[in-house]
């Protein structure tokens, strides 16, 4: 795919003039969002990505359109399982609502640029040794385990650690100031916790870079795709944010059906090595021919039937426990009652 450096330039306003746009209409002035404003500027984002994604199709081909488009649905669910543990980080750090939403778009910037770095060194890796995509694919494998193995858990500890290291690294106030990241206490200056928050959440997002960007390799390696489609993921990831935070709890079987995705990207991954091998130690550095390439609209289409299964099963297992909660409870009473007669 040959994107000429005007496009590059172009993409990229496009991308930071977004940002602006969301910081001086929304963010600017804090208040918590409602409902409708989350379900609007969620649908704006959606809508913006989509015909991004069919501009691909009609003025390149629609093998890009739809590498993009699988690479997009695809870190759309990882960044919603990412949600969870913003969700843990804003709560530990007691981040009123009004002020989180600065907080997501400054970790949304910070993502955006250091998920650049990560995709700009993960094309000239793979252009000059393409034995790489070996191990993204055992990487991917390993993901899927911890997935299932783990789920929100490991994040949990690992975001529980972070916290403790950055409390100790950065002089914090224990009270916010407002908005600001930096107050006086006793004649001294503090970093507040809004900036601590910040930092953590940038940082968190790093880490999730290295399932999202592996596994994202895994479906194209043109750069533009790579880069678009994640930049449009976490586009209107903070409106998400407030928008399904009551549902986040209810997606219980989300981990499992990334898992099934990520295993899935791995196979993928590791049937494009052999068919490309040049480890010297397979197949005596040879390309293996026989090894079939999974087609995109294959892929699409099995990412896009695991996330519906994924979420129907969550959303019936949750219905049932709470029939089950509820059957419970007026057993309880009745119990009660007849005790009391």
């Amino acid at each position: 795919m040959d994107v000429h450096f005007i496009t590059w330039a172009i993409t990229i306003a496009g991308i930071i003039g977004l940002l602006f746009f969301d910081f001086f209409s929304h963010v600017r002035t804090p208040h918590e969002p409602t409902i409708k404003e989350s379900a609007i500027w969620s649908g704006v984002y959606i809508g913006i990505a989509i015909l991004f994604g069919v501009g691909v199709g009609v003025f390149s081909n629609w093998t890009y359109g739809g590498e993009y488009f699988a690479g997009w649905i695809t870190e759309k669910a990882l960044s919603v399982d990412n949600l969870f543990v913003f969700l843990i980080i804003m709560t530990s750090f007691a981040v009123p609502r009004i002020y989180q939403q600065k907080v997501l778009l400054v970790g949304i910037a910070i993502a955006l640029l250091s998920r650049g770095l990560f995709i700009a060194a993960g094309v000239v890796i793979i252009e000059n040794f393409s034995w790489v995509f070996y191990l993204f694919g055992i990487l991917l494998f390993w993901l899927a385990y911890s997935q299932v193995r783990g789920g929100h858990d490991d994040k949990d500890e690992a975001d529980s650690k972070l916290i403790r290291t950055l409390r100790r690294i950065i002089p914090t106030s224990k009270d916010y100031d407002g908005q600001k990241l930096t107050t006086k206490v006793d004649g001294k200056r503090l970093f507040t916790p809004l900036f601590l928050v910040m930092v953590a959440i940038g940082l968190t997002d790093v880490l999730f870079a290295l399932d999202s960007i592996p596994a994202i390799f895994g479906l194209t390696q043109e750069a533009y795709i790579v880069f678009t489609a994640n930049a449009f993921s976490l586009l209107g990831l903070r409106q998400l944010y407030f928008l399904i935070s009551g549902l986040l709890e209810r997606l219980v079987y989300l981990a499992q059906g990334l898992a099934v995705i990520l295993a899935f990207i791995g196979v993928k991954l590791l049937f494009h090595a052999l068919h490309v091998n040049e480890v010297p130690f397979i197949n005596g550095g040879e390309p293996i021919e026989w090894i079939p390439e999974i087609p995109i609209w294959f892929s699409l289409g099995f990412i896009l039937l695991t996330i519906a299964v994924a979420t129907v099963l969550s959303l019936a297992k949750t219905r049932r426990d709470a029939r089950a909660a509820a059957a419970g409870d007026r057993a309880g009473v009745t119990s009660t009652t007849d005790d009391d007669h």
